[in-house]
Order: C-alpha cells, then structure tokens, then sequence
C-alpha cells in the first residue's frame, strides 16, 4: 500500500493551482462541455499576472459569460444588451489609469450590439472588447446569431445555417482589425491545450496595448456550446474546429 497519489504514482508534476484564487468557486452552472470557463480563468489569470486586479472593471451584458460575475472576485458592471462597448468608453473616460475591457457572447456583441463594437473601434477608444464567441444565443435556448458559420447548426434551423435564407456570418475582428484608431486583434480558441496557450498570450497583449495607451483592442475567443448546437458533450471541441475554425482563422489579425 502507498499514500501517493495517483498523479504522483504516473509521474506527473503539478504545474499550476487547480484554480486561480480570482474564482471563488470551482463550480459553475454552465452546461456541460461550455467553453466559457476556460476563458474566465485566462482573463482572470492574465488580469492577475498584469497587476490590474485592483485598476480593472469589466463590463458585460446579458448572456450565459454573465455568470462570471457570481465566480470571479474582480469588479464587474452590467448593462442592458449590446451596449458594453459605449458605456466601457465612458467608465475609460472618467478614469484612463483603469484598464477598462467588456467581457461579450457573440450574440451580445455582434447581433444585438454591432453598432456599439464599431463605432467604438472606429474611434479608436482605448478599451479592450473580449468577445466569447461560440455562434448561438445559448443563454435563450441556442438561436442563432450574428456570427453563426455557414452549415453550422443551432436551435434556430437544426439543418444549419443557409446563406440563401439568413445571409453570411460577421466577422468582427477582422472588420475591426481594419480602422485606424485599432491597435491590436487577434481570435484564440479554447478547444486545445496549445489554443488555450496562445489565447492567453492574446489577452495579455491585448490589456498591455491598452495600459499603452495604443487605442482600441479586441480578443475574439472561439468557445464551445455542444448544447446548443445539438451535439454530445465530448464532441464539442471537435465541433467547433471542424465547422468554425475555417470561417475563424485563428491568431493575430492586427499586432501592436
């Protein structure tokens, strides 16, 4: 008989905390296999590594990302849907030492907010936008969205999405990768270990550029959502890659 653990008994080491001391529970309400999660903890983790901790407020509107504000122990504002972007250009106004970002599903930003991300970007307002996109309104039932890909299947058309019938998909970082006043985009993934390494680098790029004082910057993270696209749990990540990563290129659309 041994005390070891099993961890021990294969020979890996641990590398990390189970979870960062930011989360303040290691259980969430998302469905299973939601990539949303994974991404709370690298924005918490890069805001922590960055010392902005205590000089950040996120602003976030409506969707199944919201519940962040119930598990991460950094401040949070809430607003009505798709309007993140102006009143973060307001909070980034009245207090330009505070790294100032909005935290958005797809639905949020590209449906219900469109207007709200370019305009800001096109001014080159010295925020940062997280989108968190996964193509569906998952906290309504898993309609489809403004950013949904081409064949890509939601609770609107099980078929998946006809560009005959609901147009092509918007892609805003690379639309905003593409105004003057934007200094940094890029698209990570949360699929696999290496995306998940490179998203982290992505937001901290992002949040320096910002602290830099370098204009308006965007990170778009591909999440998972196998239940609203109907597909098993474990079959999400493989999902996600296969229908849109094609239409989502990962990596850096503008770099500082």
């Amino acid at each position: 008989m041994t005390d070891a653990t099993p961890v021990e008994l294969a020979g890996a080491r641990k590398v990390a905390p189970f979870a960062p001391e930011l989360l303040q529970s290691t259980e969430h309400h998302l469905c299973s296999g939601c990539g949303h999660p994974v991404a709370w903890r690298l924005l918490v983790e890069v805001l922590d590594e960055l010392r902005l901790v205590d000089r950040s407020v996120g602003v976030v509107g409506h969707g199944c990302y919201t519940q962040i504000i119930t598990t991460a122990d950094v401040e949070f504002l809430q607003c009505l849907h798709g309007r993140a972007p102006s009143v973060a250009t307001g909070m980034k106004r009245m207090l330009p030492d505070r790294a100032i970002y909005t935290l958005q599903g797809d639905g949020d930003m590209v449906s219900e907010g469109l207007a709200e991300v370019l305009h800001t970007a096109a001014r080159g307002e010295s925020i940062t936008c997280l989108l968190l996109d996964n193509g569906v309104f998952g906290d309504t039932g898993g309609q489809m969205t403004a950013t949904t890909t081409v064949g890509q299947r939601t609770k609107t058309d099980v078929s998946g999405r006809a560009p005959s019938q609901y147009g092509y998909p918007i892609p805003i970082a690379d639309l905003v990768a593409q105004f003057p006043g934007v200094a940094y985009v890029a698209r990570g993934a949360v699929d696999r270990p290496n995306a998940v390494a490179r998203t982290r680098r992505y937001l901290r790029e992002a949040f320096e550029s910002q602290m830099a004082g370098e204009g308006f910057s965007l990170v778009e993270i591909l999440t998972m959502c196998p239940t609203g696209w109907s597909v098993p749990a474990d079959q999400g990540a493989e999902y996600q890659r296969e229908q849109m990563t094609s239409t989502y290129p990962l990596g850096e659309l503008r770099a500082r």
